[in-house]
């Protein structure tokens, strides 16, 4: 079994999530990651809200820590993201977990 410390760890290195987007791992484990990200003035768009990409870069963090930590590289063919609304409050959380895992596309 893994640890969170031991997946901050290993992600250390993917420095535009961990150091240019401020995203931590808050908990990591088998098949399931929890990330968050202090909303900060460099997370804003011109219109004053949150970008898209960096919402995006959280939700695409979780997904790697979830699906890559202590197992074969795991990337995505495709994959989409629906802006519902324009989040609120300072700290943004994305939760993850892997439904499915095959060895073929």
């Amino acid at each position: 079994m893994t640890t969170t410390q031991e997946a901050r760890e290993f992600f250390e290195n993917d420095l535009f999530a961990t150091q240019q987007a401020g995203i931590v791992i808050e908990e990591a484990g088998e098949n399931r990651a929890v990330c968050t990200m202090e909303i900060t003035e460099n997370h804003m768009n011109a219109a004053g809200i949150v970008m898209g990409g960096a919402i995006y870069t959280l939700a695409d963090f979780t997904f790697a820590v979830a699906s890559n930590f202590n197992k074969p590289l795991t990337v995505t063919l495709s994959s989409n993201i629906n802006f519902l609304k324009s989040p609120k409050g300072k700290i943004l959380k994305s939760c993850a977990s892997v439904v499915n895992e095959t060895s073929r596309t």
